[in-house]
């Protein structure tokens, strides 16, 4: 742990750890020992701060869509105030869901809502909200679609980020900014021609 990380207040100390072990071994693979060694502290002060594996990992995915959803935010002021097109609102939107690159951890998170239902309960409520965003770029492109297409391009959206945000174990052909780039023409085209 760096000098700047060991300042850091512990359940940021603990987050932090637990990203890097979990995206590694696995949530389940992962000894609280292990995470209080990484974290440099002790087990004992691990649970003063989480009172367990399940709400360490419920923390990290509200810490992850809370800053997730600040992005949104910002891509949608921006979209209003004229400083992007839809198009290349899309095109931020899938770079920086590509350039995470966390997919191990997303993928164990991922399988552990389905598993744990509070944790799944945060993830459903965090892509409700990721929806609405995803509505108003679409309603952009595209202000004429009924409920049930504007709908459904929602969904094509957030399948779009989902496997945006794990292409790398299908070694892609095309780099992120490509990736981004062509998958925003690909997106906004369809849905101005809708």
């Amino acid at each position: 742990m760096s000098a700047i990380e060991h300042k850091l207040p512990s359940k940021d100390r603990i987050l932090l750890a637990a990203r890097k072990l979990f995206g590694e071994n696995g949530f389940h693979r992962t000894s609280m020992s292990e995470l209080a060694a990484g974290a440099d502290m002790s087990v004992g002060l691990i649970y003063r701060s989480f009172k367990s594996k399940e709400e360490i990992i419920e923390a990290i995915v509200c810490a992850d869509f809370d800053r997730k959803l600040a992005e949104f935010e910002s891509l949608r002021q921006r979209l209003v105030d004229g400083e992007l097109t839809v198009r290349q609102t899309f095109e931020e939107l899938f770079q920086k869901t590509i350039e995470e690159n966390r997919e191990a951890l997303a993928f164990d998170i991922l399988a552990e809502g389905f598993r744990n239902g509070r944790v799944g309960r945060t993830i459903d409520e965090s892509c409700q909200r990721f929806r609405d965003y995803l509505r108003q770029f679409i309603r952009t492109a595209n202000g004429g679609l009924n409920n049930e297409e504007l709908e459904g391009a929602t969904e094509l959206a957030l399948c779009c980020l989902f496997g945006l945000g794990h292409r790398n174990i299908s070694k892609p052909r095309l780099g992120a900014v490509q990736t981004a780039r062509q998958s925003a023409r690909m997106v906004t085209a369809a849905l101005e021609g809708l």
